[in-house]
């Protein structure tokens, strides 16, 4: 086990300018140290503790001061999965990014964990070799720990309960000019955002794009619209690697009763089914006669991925025009934003969730602020925005 000084329990409220504590913990001491050196290259981390299983992290968190957690699931002693709870009551503000390879079982138990109360997850290289030498994991390590980072410590400025459980703001107000852009993805805003109009007609297809606490955030708003109670198909875009799409959609099956599965190419695109963007590949919407259909395709990554939001959201307005519904929920970055503009250059909708209820307010404050959105709201009021628009005549 080892700590660094100076990151006791005792230690003031961090302020923004401070590095993000954070905890790793993995039974391979070669895979903790690669990972506290690719976050201590950048000063705006610091690895308080590294520890090889979920005993010796809750012995951590009770002496030291952590934000972040990075959690290995398959560990002796105590696993992650076992451990997560235990460090979510010790502090229920602690965000938890689990870890884990990419197998049919890791996929499953991660998709559990986040539904148990994980931030996020992020798809571990097999080998430490391809740990160390792999950009990408890199990348989506770094910022994946730094905005859940900023999150933590919004809520703990606030003294607000855990994202999600947050009381709604105020209605905005239509008048108000739009908040100007933040960086490093996040798009808090002091005042009212402007809103437009939305479509007087009933969509024709429903489209969700998602990110950093999307799984959650689907879970939430499929599972309050009852199956069957759609004629219009569901499109998903939620940033995923491979495999774990495959068990997204079938936890989505699980907790709404609705028929959800990957979007397969060539597929005829049926109304009252919900189709999920499989991982590492884009998925778009051609039209085929009277007919529309799912097309996959490994064009490059937008916003740093595939399958990305923008291409889902430019082909469904072509070939929907104003009958489309868009609604981006929590994530890292502005994914949805250029996709979203061409839904509303075409007549449709765009609604966001709020940033009290995101678990990071990148991708749905990125179309808020830019003034396209209906609607900006708590993520339990969605659904029923969703079934009102959705059943328009």
């Amino acid at each position: 086990m080892v700590f660094e000084p100076g990151a006791s329990r005792s230690s003031a409220l961090a302020s923004s300018a401070d590095p993000i504590r954070v905890m790793v913990v993995d039974d391979s001491a070669v895979v903790r140290g690669l990972i506290t050196r690719m976050l201590e290259e950048d000063t705006g981390f610091s690895v308080v503790a590294s520890v090889g299983n979920g005993q010796m992290a809750l012995s951590a968190l009770e002496r030291y001061d952590i934000e972040v957690v990075i959690l290995d699931i398959e560990m002796p002693v105590m696993d992650g999965l076992t451990a997560l709870p235990k460090l979510l009551k010790a502090d229920p503000d602690l965000q938890v990014i689990m870890a884990s390879t990419l197998t049919l079982k890791n996929a499953d138990v991660s998709l559990r964990a986040l539904e148990a109360g994980a931030a996020d997850y992020i798809p571990k290289p097999t080998s430490s070799r391809e740990i160390s030498g792999g950009p990408d994991f890199k990348h989506e390590l770094i910022g994946k720990v730094r905005a859940l980072g900023a999150a933590r410590r919004r809520v703990s400025r606030r003294g607000a309960p855990r994202p999600g459980a947050a009381p709604p703001p105020p209605p905005p107000s239509p008048s108000a000019a739009p908040a100007a852009r933040q960086p490093a993805g996040l798009y808090p805003h002091a005042g009212p955002l402007t809103m437009r109009a939305a479509s007087i007609e009933a969509p024709d297809v429903i489209a969700i794009g998602s990110s950093t606490g999307g799984p959650q955030a689907l879970f939430s708003v499929l599972g309050a619209i009852k199956a069957g109670s759609l004629r219009q198909p569901i499109l998903i875009t939620q940033h995923m690697p491979p495999t774990f799409t495959t068990i997204l959609a079938e936890h989505i099956t699980r907790i709404s009763g609705w028929t959800a599965a990957e979007g397969q190419d060539g597929e005829v695109i049926q109304g009252n089914r919900i189709y999920v963007a499989p991982g590492d590949f884009h998925m778009v919407v051609e039209v085929k006669g009277a007919e529309k259909v799912i097309r996959l395709n490994k064009n490059p990554p937008e916003n740093f991925c595939r399958p990305s939001v923008d291409p889902m959201l430019r082909s469904i307005a072509a070939a929907w025009g104003r009958r489309v519904l868009t609604v981006i929920l929590t994530g890292m970055g502005s994914d949805g934003l250029k996709g979203g503009q061409a839904v509303i250059g075409a007549g449709g909708t765009v609604i966001a969730q709020d940033e009290a209820s995101s678990v990071v307010w990148g991708m749905p404050g990125a179309v808020a602020t830019a003034g396209i959105c209906s609607a900006v709201l708590p993520l339990p009021e969605v659904p029923q925005y969703i079934l009102r628009m959705a059943s328009r005549r």
